[in-house]
């Protein structure tokens, strides 16, 4: 069982979930979003931000400067360097992005609402392109050809299908209203297509 799994009680049966698989990769993703809009906005009630407060409570983060999201911010980003390798960069891009779309707490649910359609069109969209390609175990060359696929999202324009066209044209209309670049993206997605391939497979009952 993996140890983020159990800190987050994400329930599996299967013995071979291993540390730092998919979900506590996306559960910490969560829980940097929420602790920067809690430090950002001065939210006070952590019941708004169940991800932050699991996190903060299983893992005893002690509140900084009496501002709830500051130490747990930390925390996090420091979880997300060490067990996944993403830089200074991934996580600036994520606050100037809350900082520009998230100006008050009523903006909340909105921009968590837009990041996931975004999320959603982004891995439409790349598991559409990519196809076979998401199968290469080297990661050098999955990140390239991740890479190509995330340009190819935001430059070509000669879609033939036309499901890929309207796929492609929500992920550009919400990758420029949420501000993020080619490079967080193609981060954000080898990780989520490389720890996809690790999960085991569920066996048939």
């Amino acid at each position: 069982m993996g140890f983020l799994g159990n800190l987050f009680r994400k329930k599996t049966t299967d013995e071979e979930t291993k540390v730092g698989g998919i979900e506590d990769f996306m559960t910490l993703i969560r829980v940097y979003y929420q602790a920067v809009m809690a430090s950002n906005l001065g939210i006070s009630n952590i019941n708004m931000l169940p991800d932050l407060a699991m996190f903060k409570r299983t893992l005893k983060v002690a509140t900084q400067n009496n501002k709830l999201g500051i130490a747990e911010k930390s925390r996090c980003k420091k979880m997300l360097m060490q067990i996944y390798n993403l830089n200074e960069d991934f996580f600036k891009e994520i606050d100037n992005s809350i900082k520009k779309n998230c100006r008050n707490v009523n903006m909340v649910n909105s921009y968590f609402f837009q990041f996931q359609r975004f999320n959603e069109s982004l891995m439409m969209a790349v598991s559409n392109e990519m196809k076979y390609t998401m199968r290469i175990p080297f990661k050098k060359m999955l990140y390239t050809q991740t890479e190509a696929a995330i340009n190819n999202i935001l430059t070509k324009n000669n879609w033939k299908d036309e499901a890929m066209f309207k796929t492609v044209g929500a992920v550009r209309q919400l990758q420029q209203a949420l501000g993020y670049s080619g490079v967080w993206m193609t981060d954000f997605v080898f990780n989520v297509i490389r720890l996809a391939k690790k999960e085991p497979k569920k066996k048939d009952a």
